[in-house]
Protein backbone atom coordinates (compact mmCIF):
# COMPACT_ATOMS: atom_id res chain seq x y z
CA UNK A 1 0.00 0.00 0.00
CA UNK A 2 1.34 3.56 -0.74
CA UNK A 3 0.65 6.27 1.72
CA UNK A 4 2.42 9.65 2.33
CA UNK A 5 4.34 10.49 4.93
CA UNK A 6 2.70 11.47 7.76
CA UNK A 7 3.04 14.98 10.01
CA UNK A 8 3.61 13.63 13.60
CA UNK A 9 6.41 15.15 14.78
CA UNK A 10 6.36 17.91 17.24
CA UNK A 11 8.17 20.60 18.27
CA UNK A 12 9.72 18.91 20.94
CA UNK A 13 10.86 16.25 18.78
CA UNK A 14 12.07 18.82 16.18
CA UNK A 15 14.11 20.55 18.38
CA UNK A 16 15.67 17.51 19.77
CA UNK A 17 16.81 16.00 16.80
CA UNK A 18 18.64 19.00 16.00
CA UNK A 19 20.20 19.09 19.41
CA UNK A 20 21.01 15.01 18.68
CA UNK A 21 22.85 15.93 15.62
CA UNK A 22 25.09 18.91 17.63
CA UNK A 23 26.50 16.52 20.22
CA UNK A 24 27.44 13.68 18.73
CA UNK A 25 30.76 11.70 18.28
CA UNK A 26 32.37 15.39 16.84
CA UNK A 27 32.36 16.61 20.43
CA UNK A 28 32.89 13.36 22.69
CA UNK A 29 35.47 11.76 20.43
CA UNK A 30 36.67 14.10 17.29
CA UNK A 31 36.83 17.07 19.61
CA UNK A 32 40.21 16.05 20.84
CA UNK A 33 41.30 15.90 17.22
CA UNK A 34 40.77 19.92 16.95
CA UNK A 35 42.13 20.64 20.18
CA UNK A 36 45.22 18.75 19.14
CA UNK A 37 45.70 21.10 16.07
CA UNK A 38 44.68 24.11 17.52
CA UNK A 39 45.24 24.66 21.34
CA UNK A 40 43.03 26.74 22.84
CA UNK A 41 42.24 28.78 20.07
CA UNK A 42 39.80 25.80 19.46
CA UNK A 43 36.90 28.21 20.88
CA UNK A 44 37.49 30.35 18.17
CA UNK A 45 36.94 28.10 15.38
CA UNK A 46 33.90 26.46 17.38
CA UNK A 47 32.75 30.11 17.41
CA UNK A 48 33.25 31.95 14.29
CA UNK A 49 32.02 27.92 12.46
CA UNK A 50 29.09 28.08 14.88
CA UNK A 51 28.21 31.74 13.27
CA UNK A 52 28.50 30.35 9.60
CA UNK A 53 26.22 27.73 10.74
CA UNK A 54 23.81 30.03 12.29
CA UNK A 55 23.56 32.10 8.78
CA UNK A 56 23.43 28.33 6.69
CA UNK A 57 20.67 27.40 9.19
CA UNK A 58 18.95 30.59 8.64
CA UNK A 59 18.93 30.27 4.68
CA UNK A 60 17.73 27.02 5.09
CA UNK A 61 14.91 27.69 7.30
CA UNK A 62 13.55 30.74 5.37
CA UNK A 63 12.86 27.79 2.23
CA UNK A 64 11.74 25.63 4.63
CA UNK A 65 8.98 27.69 6.41
CA UNK A 66 7.64 28.37 2.98
CA UNK A 67 8.31 24.90 1.26
CA UNK A 68 8.77 22.15 4.18
CA UNK A 69 9.15 18.99 2.16
CA UNK A 70 11.08 15.50 3.57
CA UNK A 71 13.75 16.09 0.22
CA UNK A 72 14.28 19.73 1.95
CA UNK A 73 17.47 21.42 0.07
CA UNK A 74 18.02 18.72 -2.27
CA UNK A 75 14.23 20.25 -3.48
CA UNK A 76 15.21 24.09 -3.34
CA UNK A 77 17.76 23.23 -5.37
CA UNK A 78 16.19 21.14 -8.22
CA UNK A 79 13.53 24.37 -7.71
CA UNK A 80 15.72 27.15 -7.96
CA UNK A 81 19.58 25.98 -9.19
CA UNK A 82 18.16 23.12 -11.97
CA UNK A 83 17.14 19.68 -12.38
CA UNK A 84 21.08 18.62 -11.99
CA UNK A 85 22.04 20.52 -8.85
CA UNK A 86 19.01 18.62 -7.20
CA UNK A 87 20.21 15.45 -8.30
CA UNK A 88 23.48 15.96 -7.15
CA UNK A 89 22.64 17.49 -3.66
CA UNK A 90 20.26 14.68 -2.90
CA UNK A 91 22.56 11.91 -3.55
CA UNK A 92 25.78 13.44 -1.98
CA UNK A 93 23.68 14.03 1.11
CA UNK A 94 22.00 10.61 1.44
CA UNK A 95 25.76 9.55 1.22
CA UNK A 96 26.63 12.24 3.99
CA UNK A 97 24.63 10.43 5.90
CA UNK A 98 25.36 6.80 5.47
CA UNK A 99 28.98 8.53 6.40
CA UNK A 100 28.25 9.69 9.43
CA UNK A 101 25.99 6.91 10.08
CA UNK A 102 28.93 5.07 9.86
CA UNK A 103 31.07 7.19 11.69
CA UNK A 104 28.38 7.32 14.89
CA UNK A 105 28.18 3.64 14.56
CA UNK A 106 32.40 3.55 14.71
CA UNK A 107 32.00 5.58 17.85
CA UNK A 108 29.75 3.02 19.84
CA UNK A 109 32.28 0.09 19.00
CA UNK A 110 34.99 1.59 20.07
CA UNK A 111 33.40 3.06 23.50
CA UNK A 112 31.86 -0.22 23.83
CA UNK A 113 35.31 -2.21 23.72
CA UNK A 114 35.71 0.45 27.11
CA UNK A 115 33.58 -2.38 28.62
CA UNK A 116 33.86 -5.94 26.31
CA UNK A 117 37.39 -5.18 25.65
CA UNK A 118 38.16 -9.32 24.67
CA UNK A 119 35.35 -9.08 21.93
CA UNK A 120 36.15 -7.20 18.20
CA UNK A 121 34.61 -4.27 17.98
CA UNK A 122 32.43 -4.73 14.38
CA UNK A 123 30.24 -6.13 16.42
CA UNK A 124 29.21 -3.92 18.50
CA UNK A 125 28.76 -1.79 15.18
CA UNK A 126 27.00 -4.93 13.49
CA UNK A 127 24.54 -4.26 17.02
CA UNK A 128 23.96 -0.75 16.62
CA UNK A 129 22.84 -0.88 13.09
CA UNK A 130 20.22 -3.60 13.93
CA UNK A 131 18.95 -1.52 17.11
CA UNK A 132 18.95 1.58 15.18
CA UNK A 133 17.41 -0.05 11.85
CA UNK A 134 14.34 -1.49 14.26
CA UNK A 135 13.57 2.37 15.54
CA UNK A 136 13.63 3.42 12.73
CA UNK A 137 11.04 1.10 10.76
CA UNK A 138 8.51 2.05 13.71
CA UNK A 139 6.00 4.92 13.44
CA UNK A 140 8.27 8.66 12.99
CA UNK A 141 6.43 9.63 16.35
CA UNK A 142 7.99 6.50 17.99
CA UNK A 143 11.63 7.70 16.41
CA UNK A 144 10.92 11.16 17.66
CA UNK A 145 10.11 10.17 21.40
CA UNK A 146 13.72 7.78 21.30
CA UNK A 147 15.36 10.72 20.22
CA UNK A 148 14.21 12.93 22.42
CA UNK A 149 15.27 10.47 25.57
CA UNK A 150 18.95 9.63 23.59
CA UNK A 151 19.62 13.00 23.24
CA UNK A 152 17.92 14.14 26.78
CA UNK A 153 20.47 12.26 28.47
CA UNK A 154 23.96 13.28 26.83
CA UNK A 155 22.14 17.35 27.49
CA UNK A 156 22.25 16.79 30.97
CA UNK A 157 25.31 15.51 30.98
CA UNK A 158 27.25 17.97 29.43
CA UNK A 159 25.54 20.48 31.27
CA UNK A 160 26.47 18.87 34.86
CA UNK A 161 30.10 18.57 33.31
CA UNK A 162 30.09 22.48 32.94
CA UNK A 163 28.15 23.42 35.72
CA UNK A 164 30.66 20.60 37.74
CA UNK A 165 33.98 21.76 35.70
CA UNK A 166 33.17 25.30 36.86
CA UNK A 167 32.62 25.17 40.32
CA UNK A 168 36.08 23.42 40.26
CA UNK A 169 37.17 26.30 38.68
CA UNK A 170 35.89 28.94 40.74
CA UNK A 171 35.23 27.09 44.18
CA UNK A 172 37.59 24.60 44.16
CA UNK A 173 35.29 21.77 44.66
CA UNK A 174 36.79 18.51 44.20
CA UNK A 175 40.51 20.10 44.33
CA UNK A 176 41.28 20.39 47.89
CA UNK A 177 39.10 24.15 48.01
CA UNK A 178 41.40 25.47 45.50
CA UNK A 179 40.19 27.48 42.90
CA UNK A 180 41.77 26.02 39.65
CA UNK A 181 41.45 29.37 37.80
CA UNK A 182 41.36 30.08 33.73
CA UNK A 183 45.58 29.57 33.64
CA UNK A 184 45.47 26.55 31.71
CA UNK A 185 43.97 28.42 28.78
CA UNK A 186 47.37 30.56 28.08
CA UNK A 187 50.14 29.04 30.21
CA UNK A 188 50.87 26.24 28.04
CA UNK A 189 52.49 27.75 24.86
CA UNK A 190 49.32 30.56 24.80
CA UNK A 191 46.09 30.77 22.95
CA UNK A 192 47.77 30.11 20.00
CA UNK A 193 50.22 27.79 20.06
CA UNK A 194 50.54 26.54 16.81
CA UNK A 195 49.71 30.42 15.22
CA UNK A 196 46.86 30.92 13.18
CA UNK A 197 47.36 28.19 10.89
CA UNK A 198 46.47 25.56 13.77
CA UNK A 199 43.41 27.05 13.94
CA UNK A 200 42.56 26.98 11.03
CA UNK A 201 43.57 23.76 10.21
CA UNK A 202 41.13 22.67 13.04
CA UNK A 203 37.92 24.62 10.92
CA UNK A 204 37.63 20.85 8.81
CA UNK A 205 36.99 18.81 12.09
CA UNK A 206 34.85 21.66 13.39
CA UNK A 207 32.63 21.19 9.87
CA UNK A 208 32.78 17.51 10.26
CA UNK A 209 31.26 18.18 14.63
CA UNK A 210 28.53 20.59 13.09
CA UNK A 211 27.47 18.62 10.03
CA UNK A 212 24.22 16.66 10.17
CA UNK A 213 22.40 19.90 11.75
CA UNK A 214 20.58 20.35 8.76
CA UNK A 215 18.88 17.59 9.32
CA UNK A 216 15.99 20.10 11.13
CA UNK A 217 15.58 20.71 7.29
CA UNK A 218 14.82 17.13 6.46
CA UNK A 219 12.55 16.49 9.22
CA UNK A 220 10.03 19.52 8.39
CA UNK A 221 8.33 17.20 5.96
CA UNK A 222 7.13 15.20 9.12
CA UNK A 223 6.73 18.24 11.17
CA UNK A 224 3.12 18.89 13.08
CA UNK A 225 3.60 22.53 12.65
CA UNK A 226 6.46 23.35 10.26
CA UNK A 227 5.57 27.54 10.27
CA UNK A 228 6.17 27.45 14.03
CA UNK A 229 8.25 24.39 14.55
CA UNK A 230 11.24 24.96 12.05
CA UNK A 231 12.14 28.83 13.01
CA UNK A 232 12.09 27.42 16.67
CA UNK A 233 15.08 24.86 16.32
CA UNK A 234 16.62 27.11 14.05
CA UNK A 235 16.90 29.99 16.15
CA UNK A 236 18.26 27.54 18.92
CA UNK A 237 21.18 26.50 16.69
CA UNK A 238 23.76 29.26 18.06
CA UNK A 239 23.10 29.21 21.94
CA UNK A 240 23.46 25.25 21.12
CA UNK A 241 26.92 25.62 19.96
CA UNK A 242 27.94 28.23 22.36
CA UNK A 243 27.09 25.70 25.39
CA UNK A 244 27.81 22.32 24.26
CA UNK A 245 30.84 22.99 21.77
CA UNK A 246 32.56 26.51 23.27
CA UNK A 247 31.22 26.34 27.08
CA UNK A 248 32.46 22.18 27.38
CA UNK A 249 35.63 23.01 25.77
CA UNK A 250 36.24 25.94 27.49
CA UNK A 251 35.58 24.15 31.07
CA UNK A 252 37.90 21.00 29.61
CA UNK A 253 40.57 23.11 28.59
CA UNK A 254 40.55 25.48 31.85
CA UNK A 255 40.77 22.22 34.22
CA UNK A 256 43.92 19.95 32.22
CA UNK A 257 46.61 21.30 29.83
CA UNK A 258 45.33 21.07 26.30
CA UNK A 259 48.70 19.07 25.64
CA UNK A 260 47.90 16.90 28.12
CA UNK A 261 44.61 16.09 27.11
CA UNK A 262 44.08 12.46 25.97
CA UNK A 263 46.72 11.68 28.08
CA UNK A 264 45.12 11.08 31.43
CA UNK A 265 41.73 9.37 30.24
CA UNK A 266 38.61 11.00 29.32
CA UNK A 267 38.71 14.85 30.88
CA UNK A 268 34.78 14.33 31.10
CA UNK A 269 35.51 10.97 33.41
CA UNK A 270 38.37 13.07 35.17
CA UNK A 271 36.20 15.51 36.06
CA UNK A 272 33.00 13.39 37.47
CA UNK A 273 36.02 11.52 39.08
CA UNK A 274 36.80 14.67 41.07
CA UNK A 275 33.57 15.83 41.83
CA UNK A 276 33.17 12.81 43.70
CA UNK A 277 30.93 10.54 41.34
CA UNK A 278 31.38 6.96 41.61
CA UNK A 279 31.78 4.84 38.62
CA UNK A 280 32.50 7.72 36.78
CA UNK A 281 34.22 6.15 33.73
CA UNK A 282 30.91 3.83 33.23
CA UNK A 283 29.03 7.07 33.74
CA UNK A 284 30.53 8.82 30.62
CA UNK A 285 30.88 6.07 28.91
CA UNK A 286 26.82 5.36 28.81
CA UNK A 287 26.64 8.98 27.77
CA UNK A 288 28.85 8.79 24.75
CA UNK A 289 27.46 5.48 23.76
CA UNK A 290 24.12 7.27 23.56
CA UNK A 291 25.41 10.09 22.07
CA UNK A 292 26.93 8.24 19.04
CA UNK A 293 23.12 6.01 18.99
CA UNK A 294 21.39 9.39 19.33
CA UNK A 295 23.46 10.55 16.00
CA UNK A 296 23.47 7.31 14.15
CA UNK A 297 19.58 7.54 14.86
CA UNK A 298 19.26 10.77 13.53
CA UNK A 299 21.46 10.06 10.34
CA UNK A 300 19.40 6.84 9.33
CA UNK A 301 15.86 9.29 9.49
CA UNK A 302 17.82 11.91 6.79
CA UNK A 303 19.30 9.81 4.75
CA UNK A 304 15.87 7.33 4.35
CA UNK A 305 13.95 10.27 4.00
CA UNK A 306 16.89 11.87 1.33
CA UNK A 307 16.09 8.35 -0.97
CA UNK A 308 12.59 8.47 -0.39
CA UNK A 309 12.25 12.57 -1.95
CA UNK A 310 14.89 11.11 -4.84
CA UNK A 311 12.59 8.56 -5.46
CA UNK A 312 9.89 10.50 -5.84
CA UNK A 313 11.43 13.06 -8.11
CA UNK A 314 12.62 10.22 -10.75
CA UNK A 315 15.99 10.71 -9.52
CA UNK A 316 16.49 7.00 -7.51
CA UNK A 317 13.98 3.75 -7.88
CA UNK A 318 10.35 4.43 -7.97
CA UNK A 319 10.19 1.42 -5.46
CA UNK A 320 11.72 3.74 -2.78
CA UNK A 321 8.64 5.93 -2.49
CA UNK A 322 6.52 2.97 -0.80
CA UNK A 323 4.76 4.21 2.39
CA UNK A 324 3.64 1.56 5.10
CA UNK A 325 0.55 2.60 7.05
CA UNK A 326 2.73 4.13 10.04
CA UNK A 327 4.32 6.76 7.54
CA UNK A 328 7.68 5.00 7.14
CA UNK A 329 9.26 4.56 4.02
CA UNK A 330 10.33 0.76 5.04
CA UNK A 331 12.11 0.34 1.47
CA UNK A 332 14.39 3.55 1.78
CA UNK A 333 14.67 2.87 5.89
CA UNK A 334 15.84 -0.55 4.50
CA UNK A 335 18.22 0.42 1.39
CA UNK A 336 20.32 2.95 3.95
CA UNK A 337 20.77 -0.06 6.57
CA UNK A 338 22.19 -2.12 3.51
CA UNK A 339 24.83 0.86 2.94
CA UNK A 340 25.30 1.23 6.65
CA UNK A 341 26.23 -2.36 6.88
CA UNK A 342 29.70 -1.45 5.01
CA UNK A 343 30.78 0.41 8.06
CA UNK A 344 30.79 -3.30 9.75
CA UNK A 345 33.40 -4.47 7.41
CA UNK A 346 35.50 -1.29 7.26
CA UNK A 347 35.79 -1.68 11.24
CA UNK A 348 36.60 -4.78 10.82
CA UNK A 349 39.31 -4.58 8.23
CA UNK A 350 40.56 -1.29 9.56
CA UNK A 351 38.97 -1.00 13.30
CA UNK A 352 42.01 1.68 14.41
CA UNK A 353 41.97 4.00 11.75
CA UNK A 354 38.24 4.05 10.54
CA UNK A 355 37.03 7.27 12.55
CA UNK A 356 39.54 9.57 11.61
CA UNK A 357 39.10 8.59 7.94
CA UNK A 358 35.91 9.50 8.19
CA UNK A 359 35.63 12.46 9.58
CA UNK A 360 38.10 14.19 6.93
CA UNK A 361 36.08 12.48 3.53
CA UNK A 362 33.07 13.67 5.19
CA UNK A 363 33.76 17.21 5.64
CA UNK A 364 33.63 18.00 1.56
CA UNK A 365 30.02 16.47 1.78
CA UNK A 366 28.73 18.69 4.57
CA UNK A 367 30.51 21.54 2.51
CA UNK A 368 29.19 21.00 -0.67
CA UNK A 369 25.51 20.46 1.07
CA UNK A 370 25.56 23.86 2.97
CA UNK A 371 27.33 25.65 -0.55
CA UNK A 372 24.35 23.87 -2.13
CA UNK A 373 21.63 25.77 0.70
CA UNK A 374 23.54 29.67 0.23
CA UNK A 375 23.42 28.73 -3.46
CA UNK A 376 19.54 27.92 -3.44
CA UNK A 377 18.65 30.68 -1.16
CA UNK A 378 20.20 33.04 -3.46
CA UNK A 379 18.52 32.14 -6.17
CA UNK A 380 15.54 31.61 -3.79
CA UNK A 381 15.22 35.36 -3.18
CA UNK A 382 15.65 36.42 -6.73
CA UNK A 383 12.91 34.56 -7.72
CA UNK A 384 10.83 35.77 -4.70
CA UNK A 385 11.76 39.58 -6.48
CA UNK A 386 11.13 38.64 -9.78
CA UNK A 387 8.05 37.51 -9.15
CA UNK A 388 6.70 40.32 -6.51
CA UNK A 389 6.24 37.62 -3.71
CA UNK A 390 7.07 39.28 -0.31
CA UNK A 391 10.08 38.30 1.97
CA UNK A 392 9.17 35.29 4.78
CA UNK A 393 8.77 36.94 7.56
CA UNK A 394 11.19 34.05 8.84
CA UNK A 395 14.11 34.97 7.15
CA UNK A 396 18.19 35.12 6.51
CA UNK A 397 19.42 38.52 7.82
CA UNK A 398 21.87 40.70 5.98
CA UNK A 399 21.58 39.19 2.83
CA UNK A 400 23.31 38.56 0.54
CA UNK A 401 26.37 40.18 2.37
CA UNK A 402 26.10 37.30 5.18
CA UNK A 403 25.32 34.66 2.37
CA UNK A 404 28.86 35.76 0.00
CA UNK A 405 30.91 35.84 3.67
CA UNK A 406 29.57 32.32 4.34
CA UNK A 407 30.52 30.98 1.27
CA UNK A 408 34.09 32.38 1.26
CA UNK A 409 34.12 30.47 4.57
CA UNK A 410 33.55 27.45 3.53
CA UNK A 411 35.84 27.68 0.00
CA UNK A 412 38.09 28.59 2.87
CA UNK A 413 37.84 25.15 4.57
CA UNK A 414 38.33 23.24 1.04
CA UNK A 415 41.04 25.10 0.81
CA UNK A 416 42.67 23.64 4.27
CA UNK A 417 41.22 20.31 3.36
CA UNK A 418 43.87 20.38 0.73
CA UNK A 419 46.45 22.20 2.32
CA UNK A 420 46.73 18.98 5.37
CA UNK A 421 48.13 15.63 3.78
CA UNK A 422 45.52 13.99 6.68
CA UNK A 423 42.66 15.62 4.73
CA UNK A 424 43.33 15.70 1.25
CA UNK A 425 41.97 12.29 0.64
CA UNK A 426 38.48 14.59 1.20
CA UNK A 427 39.00 16.50 -2.11
CA UNK A 428 40.19 13.35 -4.25
CA UNK A 429 36.95 10.83 -2.79
CA UNK A 430 34.73 14.21 -3.05
CA UNK A 431 35.50 14.80 -6.59
CA UNK A 432 35.47 10.93 -8.24
CA UNK A 433 32.14 10.99 -6.21
CA UNK A 434 30.83 13.86 -7.80
CA UNK A 435 32.25 12.75 -11.58
CA UNK A 436 30.27 9.27 -10.47
CA UNK A 437 27.31 10.79 -10.20
CA UNK A 438 27.42 13.17 -13.17
CA UNK A 439 28.53 10.10 -15.20
CA UNK A 440 25.26 8.32 -13.76
CA UNK A 441 22.90 11.18 -14.15
CA UNK A 442 23.89 11.12 -18.24
CA UNK A 443 24.09 7.05 -19.14
CA UNK A 444 20.86 6.46 -16.78
CA UNK A 445 18.97 9.37 -18.87
CA UNK A 446 18.08 10.54 -14.49
CA UNK A 447 16.79 14.04 -16.17
CA UNK A 448 14.42 13.08 -18.82
CA UNK A 449 12.79 10.99 -15.69
CA UNK A 450 12.20 13.63 -13.34
CA UNK A 451 9.03 14.52 -11.76
CA UNK A 452 9.06 18.10 -10.78
CA UNK A 453 9.93 21.05 -13.02
CA UNK A 454 13.34 23.05 -12.33
CA UNK A 455 11.15 26.18 -11.99
CA UNK A 456 9.86 27.67 -8.73
CA UNK A 457 6.55 26.45 -7.95
CA UNK A 458 4.12 27.40 -5.55
CA UNK A 459 4.24 26.44 -2.19
CA UNK A 460 3.61 22.55 -1.54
Amino acid sequence: MTQHLQRRLNPRHITFMALGMAIGAGLFLGSADAIKLAGPSVLFAYLFGGLMIYIIMRALGEMTVRDPVAGSFSVYAQKYLGPFAGYLTGWNYFILMVGVGMAESTAVGIYMKQWFPELPQWIWVFGSVVLIGGLNLMAVKVYGEMEFWFTLIKVLAVMLMIAGGLSIIALGWGNGGRPMGLGNLWQHGGWLPHGITGMVMALPVVVFAFGGIETIGIAAGEAAQPERTIPRAVNSVLWRILIFYVGALFVIMALYPWDALGTTGSPFVTTFARLGIQQAAGLINFVVITAALSGFNCTTFAGSRMLYSLASKGQAPAMLTHVNAHGVPVRAVIVTLVCLVFGVLLNYLLPEDIFKKMMSVLSFNTVWTWSMVLLAHYSFRRWQRRHGEAPMPFRLRWWPLSGVVCLAFLAFVVVMLGVSPDTRVALYVGAIWIASLSAAYKWFGVGRRMHIAAAAPAST
